[in-house]
């Protein structure tokens, strides 16, 4: 591990068991982190956080944390945000492994991120599409509606990529350059969403009313939208076996399950292959480019409505 100072945290209650079904202390928690944190740490970097915290073990019911409390040691950064119905938020950033493992010293089990970083904070460089199937149904549909994102997003010039979601379904990312606000990427992101949808209605829906999709899958933008935030790339899920958000590449796509990858698994995982995420700036697409493109491609098809 580049960042030694991590050896700095101390582990309290280290024996504590948070996965009481698999004997997964909170020492083992922090280690997973503190193994991962070289591969991690560059997608969390000055990213607000909103931490999910379950101090007595999953199984005791957990919280959501979004802000830095007096006891957090000053060397952990932050991110002052504007709420948009007045005051402010500061919120915790992991610009570093000592930090990562310090929070999960707390009792970090997962750490969800916003989609932009300190410095353009109102200008998101990242698209999110959760896809979870339709009643906890196959995972097959799933894969399919993945794969539709991924090939609309190529006609857009945008470079999509993947990842286990560690729940039920995955997530389809796309890193944009920091240009255009929430608002328009949000658009961007949900007239992507009716375009695939409006290709298989019979199974594919953009309408958020559960009671409303008749049991077809929906294609979840709402991550893009200012304040949200999206699960972050190799977080540990609250779940039984500590199922882990893992970037895959797209061919393992057809023998992969949400949960296929955990928390025992990720570092071996990331000992043999590359990180699938590891350059994933460098493909950031334009967001004008784009748009043009897909008002074309909705022209074309006679989907919605171009902007």
């Amino acid at each position: 591990m580049s960042d030694d100072v991590s050896d700095q945290v101390e582990v309290t209650n280290a024996d504590r068991v948070l996965f009481p079904k698999d004997g997964i202390t909170k020492g083992d928690v922090v280690d997973y982190y503190r193994r991962v944190a070289d591969t991690m740490v560059p997608q969390l970097r000055g990213r607000p956080l909103s931490l999910q915290r379950f101090p007595e073990g999953i199984g005791h019911g957990g919280f959501f944390q979004q802000e830095v409390s007096d006891h957090f040691p000053d060397w952990v950064a932050r991110a002052e945000v504007e709420r948009r119905g007045g005051g402010t938020v500061v919120h915790p950033v992991c610009d570093d492994a000592r930090t990562l493992a310090y929070l999960a010293n707390l009792g970090v089990v997962t750490l969800h991120m916003w989609t932009s970083r300190v410095g353009h904070l109102e200008r998101p460089d990242r698209i999110v599409f959760d896809l979870d199937p339709p009643d906890d149904g196959e995972v097959a549909p799933v894969r399919d509606a993945a794969k539709r994102v991924r090939d609309v997003l190529g006609e857009l010039d945008l470079v999509p990529f993947l990842q286990t979601s560690g729940s039920k379904g995955f997530h389809v990312v796309t890193p944009l350059r920091p240009e255009a606000g929430f608002d328009e990427v949000g658009a961007l992101a949900s007239d992507v969403a009716e375009l695939i949808a409006s290709q298989d209605p019979e199974r594919l829906t953009v309408e958020r009313r559960k009671a409303k999709r008749a049991g077809r899958l929906f294609l979840d933008v709402g991550r893009n939208v200012w304040a949200q935030t999206a699960v972050a790339p190799y977080s540990v899920r609250p779940k039984d076996g500590a199922p882990v958000a893992t970037p895959i590449e797209w061919s393992e796509l057809a023998r992969t399950d949400p949960r296929s990858h955990t928390l025992s698994s990720v570092p071996r995982r990331l000992a043999r292959k590359p990180d699938p995420w590891g350059s994933m700036d460098r493909d950031a697409g334009n967001y004008e480019a784009a748009r043009e493109r897909l008002d074309a491609l909705m022209d074309r098809t006679g989907t919605g409505k171009a902007r």
